[in-house]
């Protein structure tokens, strides 16, 4: 039962096409742009890990720096530099 009324809507919506063939398209094309822009930027999940193991890195050093030894080391060097421009 095909009236006038939906042969003008088809026309209208896509010049007779298949609805499958004209999303196709789109599709396609968005998907080409997705492809070629893929790798712009991080994602979400990609800064989570990186601000993981920056924090991680950071916790890491702190340990180090503030370490007997380090500062030990730190104190002589620093009373050393200040005894020879005495």
């Amino acid at each position: 039962m095909t009236g006038k009324s939906e042969e003008a809507a088809e026309d209208a919506a896509g010049a007779g096409e298949p609805r499958t063939r004209r999303s196709g398209g789109a599709l396609a094309r968005r998907w080409a742009l997705v492809r070629a822009t893929a790798e712009a930027g991080m994602s979400t999940a990609e800064y989570a890990v990186g601000t993981v193991a920056a924090c991680a890195f950071a916790a890491v050093l702190y340990r180090v720096v503030s370490g007997e030894s380090i500062v030990t080391g730190l104190t002589d060097l620093v009373e050393s530099a200040l005894a020879t421009l005495s």
